[in-house]
């Protein structure tokens, strides 16, 4: 009963303005916006794109006008599920603004080869082709949403006080990663070594496909695009994959690792809120994430290390920032 009646309290000090991590979009917004201005001509689905951001600003606002009817807890939390809601917006987003430079996979695979003298995208699901062993990684993959939405649902209820912050840090970290993304075209192995031909691959060769994605109509259905998934097939969480991967993949978005990035700043959120029970708990499937992300190829594996030091990264930069953000409001 207490924590409803502190679910419809009306804010003594309701916020007028939008909330940091609402700045944040609208900026990145913007930015894309003038990328999408720019580079009009050359773009696929340059419509849609505008379509997204039009539907991005009317939610956002939207729920804004909810809050300021009635300043309340639950009305807070309605603005920033509306922000989760949009990433499944922003992220196949990356691939059409980043089509727009050369690929660069040759160079990641090359660096993969010469610091593992292999590619462990291959090797990894080979030597450990168990069923259990798929789906321990293929859940931890999966993890992945259900771990930071977790999170913040955990500071929503336990540590309110720090809520805006902590979902702040995690949704620019979002933001910043899709930067990255749109700048550095990396497709990752299910879509690099598939284009380039295993034989390739196995010879340790990666030839430079320039704007071989660019200048591709991607249809992530269709497999001629994609190594398939490896793993137990008949397994539930690998149905699960394959079905998200189905209805929202694109060859982008592969170095850092998103998955990993993400999942570290959960991780440190976890830390700090001082619950030990719910950073240990979250800790496993962390693990399993890191490892998941180049057992189904969705990743190289210097994506994945590159995904723990720049997530820390984030998490340090956005906690600090976050009160001179919300000054703006």
């Amino acid at each position: 009963m207490k924590f409803l009646k502190q679910l419809f309290a009306i804010d003594k000090s309701p916020r007028k303005g939008l909330m940091p991590v609402e700045w944040v979009m609208m900026a990145y917004l913007l930015a894309t916006s003038v990328m999408i201005m720019v580079t009009y001509t050359s773009l696929l689905h340059p419509g849609l794109m505008i379509g997204i951001r039009v539907q991005a600003l009317l939610v956002t606002m939207a729920l804004w006008g909810v809050y300021r009817l009635m300043p309340c807890r639950l009305t807070t939390l309605f603005r920033i599920i509306g922000q989760f809601s949009l990433l499944s917006l922003w992220y196949p987003d990356t691939y059409e603004l980043n089509r727009a430079f050369p690929n660069l996979d040759h160079l990641f695979a090359g660096w993969e080869q010469t610091l593992f003298g292999c590619q462990p995208a291959i090797v990894f699901s080979q030597v450990l082709d168990w069923p259990v062993v798929s789906e321990l990684v293929t859940m931890g993959y999966i993890s992945y949403y259900p771990l930071f939405v977790g999170v913040s649902l955990f500071y929503f209820v336990w540590r309110y006080d720090r809520f805006e912050r902590a979902t702040f840090v995690i949704l620019a970290s979002f933001f910043l990663f899709y930067v990255i993304f749109i700048f550095l075209p990396v497709a990752g192995p299910q879509f690099y070594f598939k284009a380039i031909g295993i034989e390739n691959v196995s010879a340790g060769v990666f030839p430079d496909l320039k704007d071989y994605f660019g200048k591709l109509e991607f249809d992530v259905l269709d497999p001629q695009f994609s190594l398939p998934i490896p793993g137990y097939a008949d397994g539930f969480f690998y149905h699960i994959l394959e079905f998200t991967h189905n209805a929202g993949e694109r060859p982008t978005a592969a170095f850092p690792s998103s998955h990993v990035g993400v999942t570290v700043v959960a991780m440190w959120l976890a830390w700090e809120s001082r619950n030990r029970w719910l950073f240990y708990t979250l800790l496993p499937f962390a693990v399993l994430m890191f490892f998941g992300t180049f057992y189904i190829q969705a990743h190289y594996a210097i994506d994945a290390i590159a995904g723990i030091f720049v997530g820390t990264a984030m998490y340090f930069l956005l906690r600090y920032s976050y009160n001179f953000i919300k000054k703006i409001g």
